[in-house]
């Protein structure tokens, strides 16, 4: 990592309670993260916590993402769904207008898009399934999409003339080719504190990381992502910025 470089954005999944059942502590990820994705309405989250989520990024100077999903309340997202592309297109689309509204009524706005869950491993390969997701931001005014490197995707936002962010993800498993291990397959969600930072530096400063089967992968990324569903969220978040802070390297939004 240059010396001239020595900042990394950090982002996590909020707001994916849903009416009076919350998910997470919001709160205090939102005290240690550079960026929010935050749940739109169609895999989790509501209209009120919405606003509670853009308030506290307000206040907290976070940076808030759409993060758009499948339709799928039920599932939580995390389920392939064969829907229309147009249909895809759209939902896209309104996501990112419902937040946008909610987060102009607080004083922020939307600043990037990330899709979530099945949506967001689908759309590494699903070429209808990315065009459609990338017709919807640019239906939006063009905002910056964060997704895997080298998906299909974000190769089409390209094509479309779309800011694209590549992320990383600090607690979970890789497979040989930089994709994402299923959270099927054990050992895929990563759960010890200390281990997850000493990867994560490394993540950082080599672009390197392990995949699961033991072989080396090179990585490129704008970003990093903690999920903010597992009980260990805020500790892993916590320990990553001060292991990162020991390392030199401070939590900056992207530039968008």
């Amino acid at each position: 990592m240059s010396t001239a470089n020595r900042s990394i954005d950090l982002n996590s999944d909020l707001g994916e309670g849903l009416g009076q059942w919350l998910m997470g502590d919001d709160a205090a990820l939102l005290g240690i993260v550079s960026s929010a994705n935050v749940a739109c309405g169609f895999h989790a989250g509501d209209p009120s916590t919405m606003r509670r989520i853009c308030e506290l990024a307000t206040s907290s100077a976070v940076m808030v993402g759409a993060h758009v999903a499948y339709p799928d309340l039920a599932g939580f997202g995390r389920r392939f769904i064969d829907i229309d592309p147009a249909e895809l297109r759209d939902a896209v689309t309104y996501q990112i207008g419902a937040l946008e509204a909610i987060a102009r009524s607080v004083g922020t706005r939307v600043s990037y898009v990330k899709p979530h869950g099945a949506l967001y491993n689908t759309i590494v390969h699903h070429e209808a399934q990315a065009a459609a997701v990338v017709q919807g931001v640019v239906a939006c005014g063009g905002l910056p999409l964060m997704g895997l490197g080298g998906s299909a995707v974000l190769r089409l936002a390209t094509s479309a003339g779309l800011r694209t962010v590549t992320e990383a993800f600090v607690d979970r498993a890789y497979n040989p080719d930089g994709t994402l291990v299923s959270r099927r397959v054990p050992g895929a969600v990563l759960h010890d504190v200390s281990a997850i930072v000493a990867r994560t530096i490394r993540m950082v400063t080599e672009r390197k990381v392990i995949a699961i089967e033991g072989t080396e992968i090179h990585l490129g990324f704008e970003s990093l992502c903690v999920h903010g569903d597992t009980a260990e969220a805020v500790a892993i978040a916590g320990a990553v910025r001060d292991g990162l802070a020991g390392a030199g390297i401070a939590l900056v939004p992207f530039v968008v």
